[in-house]
């Protein structure tokens, strides 16, 4: 029998979340024009698992770990099913250097060109009606035990909502949204920064700022320099040839205003959506990456309808 089985649930939960953290999502960078960096996991499920609790574990977000396993329920999965981790990836197009966060995968990536590595980390963005800016910046500030000043507009909609009124001014501790370091990107009022609460990561949570669990942007605050540069980008296709001839794709949820694809009310309460994904218009270089393969379109077509963020390798065969 497994030891952990006998734990009492808090506690085996707790070290599980530990665990999860002990470092960062580290990765060697591939050499010449290849991407294609970490590989998938399976996770067999006990009893207690839900998606929350295994984002955390394995440090990814609950919106990618939902779309990898669509036919299992996040609140209540079925004991002994295989949940798959979605850890293979590609890495963005552009320049890689400094951190880079692309939206539509709801990841950041820090590229460490010294040691020729790259973390990566599950981020929530922007909500609907707030969105997260696309912009080149810097890292001008690094804040430990952040005080958050909501802004008017915030505290407007706050009282509409809640009937009372919020504070002007949130000092360090467990009520303060912004959790225990914040980065500032050069003089805009955007902050990478951690959170008081579990859910949200991996999910469009947030008024604009980049969410990322305590653990990790930690590991940030401690190892990213002053003046790192910082490229917020919009790519939910990516494609790479690996190995000469073997064709990858990743494909993401577009990022847009009239589509939710799950909120953080809906996760706290378990509200159960089916609407998890937007369907994606393929673009003339995706065309071009494909071919005319009929076989490669037909392997293609699902996650064209419904994007799951998955690494697949195309095949030939018709």
């Amino acid at each position: 029998m497994n030891f952990c089985s006998l734990l009492p649930m808090f506690i085996r939960l707790f070290l599980l979340v530990l665990s999860s953290h002990l470092g960062a999502a580290e990765y060697v960078l591939p050499q010449g024009k290849q991407r294609l960096i970490g590989q998938d996991l399976q996770h067999k499920v006990i009893k207690g698992d839900y998606f929350q609790q295994l984002a955390e574990q394995y440090d990814v977000g609950f919106l990618a770990l939902s779309q990898a396993n669509p036919n299992i329920d996040p609140f209540a999965p079925s004991l002994g099913s295989t949940i798959i981790i979605p850890k293979a990836m590609l890495l963005p197009f552009g320049k890689h250097q400094g951190i880079v966060i692309n939206l539509p995968e709801l990841r950041l990536y820090y590229f460490d060109s010294v040691n020729n590595k790259v973390h990566v980390f599950p981020v929530g963005i922007g909500k609907q009606g707030f969105a997260t800016p696309l912009t080149t910046s810097y890292i001008s500030e690094k804040r430990k035990d952040p005080v958050w000043r909501p802004t008017k507009a915030m505290r407007e909609r706050y009282f509409k909502t809640q009937g009372k009124h919020l504070a002007k001014e949130v000092p360090a501790g467990e009520n303060n949204p912004f959790g225990q370091h914040a980065l500032r990107l050069g003089t805009s009022e955007y902050l990478i920064h951690g959170s008081n609460k579990r859910f949200g990561i991996g999910m469009r949570a947030s008024s604009g700022c980049i969410r990322l669990y305590d653990e990790d942007i930690k590991w940030l605050f401690d190892h990213v320099p002053m003046k790192t540069e910082v490229r917020i980008i919009n790519q939910p296709i990516k494609m790479s040839f690996e190995d000469g001839n073997q064709r990858l794709i990743e494909i993401h949820s577009p990022i847009s205003e009239d589509y939710e694809q799950i909120t953080v009310r809906n996760a706290e309460q378990g509200i159960r959506k089916k609407k998890q994904f937007q369907a994606i218009t393929p673009t003339t270089a995706m065309h071009r990456f494909i071919g005319a393969n009929r076989a490669r379109w037909r392997q293609l077509l699902p996650e064209i309808e419904q994007p799951r963020g998955m690494v697949i390798s195309l095949t030939d065969t018709e």
